[in-house]
């Protein structure tokens, strides 16, 4: 059993002793420390939480309890159900809600589930706010409304239809030109919510020729949901057998976007953001944003148009942060999450795909040759594992003081830019492990600057 507590929210396992998975008491001293900070934080005692859920099979009963939790605590609760997380991310300002909370563990197996925290706006918390949570939870003691002032419960389903009408409605998202297209495209949804948000969308866009691989949101996940090539054989598969345009793939909360071309072949999770990108900068002038470890090729389109690349440190809300800095008009990280700000600042698959078809169907080209227009990148992921009591700082800065040809960036471990690649190294969280990632002009390339800087380590 796990259990991972962070700034960010809680996650874990479910079942198991409390502190040891995502048990039920867990959940209520997580659920119930939340609605303090939301109150603390919003100057009131009457607040309104909106909820969502992925479908994952544990979603009913935290869904219950997490509703239960915040009605004791003199919450009203807007319950969306079987939501996304950009759907609940949009919910929050849209219903004048005080926050909000999503019920996914996102890419994580079907024995996870996890709470992700929003506030007001519809965004994740802070790091400070993470923290006071943290603390205000292991102190307990937690002091529940009595029977006059406990909170509402009603349910409210319409939002994944009210979230896909405000992508149809963004300027760049050419819905003429996607019917003219006449795409045929084939959907994997990994038995979550993206199967039920992902082939109306598509609809709604004017494809008229769909075909929906595990698209039934039962929770049943077919294959290992996080979107990699080495889980995404069928959807390959199905592509080439349907003579289809191109296949879309999503994670349980469908904040994630991958994309396999005509040929069935992977178009890279790191290009999914690449080339939305290229297509928004060729209408709207301005910055971009990914995290330190996401290829290097949004800096080369970038830049082709004529505008800044900036790098957040690893984490959305960090990308966000910076995102709004230098008012960058599209953003997100290398594994396929496209934040868009025209919409909202939150990764979300469901505008990515919107922005995808758009560029496509302006350009009249095939999946695949559309990859070949933009820059080449390999990529390779390792990492080191540390001994018991390793001053793992130390040893980073040990690494960046041996360098003298490249250029250092510190606000996220160690990241270094070579005249033709990178290396970004970083301490896990959870492990006792540094991780290491390397791209270059080629997969020799990314490989060396990994060994070389694991030999220095």
């Amino acid at each position: 059993m796990t259990l991972i507590t962070s700034i960010s929210g809680i996650r874990g396992t479910i079942g198991g002793l409390p502190g040891e998975g995502l048990s039920p008491m867990d959940i209520v001293r997580f659920t119930s420390a939340f609605a303090e900070l939301v109150k603390l934080k919003r100057g009131k005692q009457r607040i309104k939480i909106a909820i969502g859920r992925d479908a994952r099979r544990s979603g009913d009963m935290v869904s219950s309890l997490v509703s239960g939790t915040l009605v004791a605590m003199g919450t009203d609760v807007v319950d969306l159900g079987l939501s996304t997380t950009p759907t609940v991310e949009v919910a929050v300002p849209g219903l004048k809600a005080d926050a909000g909370i999503i019920l996914t563990a996102s890419h994580n197996p079907g024995e996870w589930n996890a709470l992700k925290l929003l506030n007001e706006k519809g965004e994740f918390i802070s790091d400070a706010d993470g923290r006071w949570l943290l603390k205000r939870a292991s102190e307990g003691n937690t002091e529940y409304a009595s029977i006059d002032l406990i909170g509402t419960y009603h349910k409210d389903y319409s939002w994944i239809d009210r979230h896909i009408q405000m992508v149809l409605d963004l300027p760049l998202v050419r819905k003429d030109l996607i019917e003219k297209a006449g795409f045929n495209i084939v959907i994997d949804a990994v038995n979550s919510t993206g199967g039920i948000s992902i082939p109306h969308l598509i609809r709604a866009l004017g494809v008229s020729e769909i075909h929906e691989l595990y698209c039934t949101p039962d929770g049943f996940f077919p294959h290992n949901p996080e979107p990699l090539p080495e889980h995404l054989k069928d959807l390959s598969e199905a592509v080439v057998k349907k003579k289809a345009d191109l296949g879309f793939v999503v994670d349980p909360d469908v904040d994630r976007l991958a994309i396999v071309d005509e040929h069935g072949n992977m178009f890279g999770e790191e290009y999914t953001l690449v080339a939305v990108a290229d297509y928004v900068l060729s209408k709207t002038k301005g910055s971009t944003v990914s995290n330190l470890s996401s290829s290097r090729a949004l800096r080369d389109i970038t830049e082709k148009h004529g505008c800044a690349n900036h790098s957040a440190a690893v984490g959305e809300v960090n990308v966000v942060e910076l995102m709004k800095e230098v008012k960058a008009v599209i953003g997100g990280e290398g594994n396929g999450g496209i934040i868009y700000p025209e919409l909202h600042y939150g990764r979300d698959a469901l505008v990515g795909i919107a922005l995808f078809l758009s560029a496509l169907a302006e350009a009249k080209i095939s999946c695949s040759e559309l990859r070949t227009r933009l820059p080449d990148y390999f990529m390779v992921k390792k990492k080191v594992t540390l001994k018991e009591g390793t001053d793992v700082d130390g040893l980073l800065a040990k690494v960046a003081s041996g360098i003298n040809d490249g250029e250092i960036n510190t606000v996220d471990g160690v990241k270094i830019d070579f005249s033709n690649g990178w290396v970004h190294l970083r301490k896990s969280n959870t492990e006792p492990i540094i991780r290491i990632y390397a791209e270059g002009k080629t997969i020799g390339d990314a490989e060396a600057y990994a060994e070389r800087i694991m030999k220095l380590l």
